[in-house]
């Protein structure tokens, strides 16, 4: 995993990238569905809170993904 941060103007950010499998073209629209889960001990709750957290700080939430390469996360909040 590794983890970057930056401050552009009034905004900062924070990317979190790994280089698991990568996120499955049919689950991409729901992995910030509450309760959505592809493991079978998750809660499916831990990117749903995330999301709300950083909407509710004003700020936004996205990825990329790449099949078999692995995903990133990109935070912006404000400063």
């Amino acid at each position: 995993m590794r983890v970057e941060t930056s401050v552009a103007g009034h905004r900062c950010h924070v990317r979190i990238s790994d280089t698991g499998s990568g996120i499955a073209p049919e689950n991409q629209g729901r992995i910030f569905e509450p309760n959505f889960s592809t493991k079978t001990d998750g809660t499916g709750l831990g990117l749903a809170i995330s999301y709300q957290i950083v909407r509710d700080l004003g700020g936004d939430i996205s990825f990329e993904t790449t099949i078999g390469k692995g995903t990133t996360f990109d935070i912006e909040l404000p400063v």
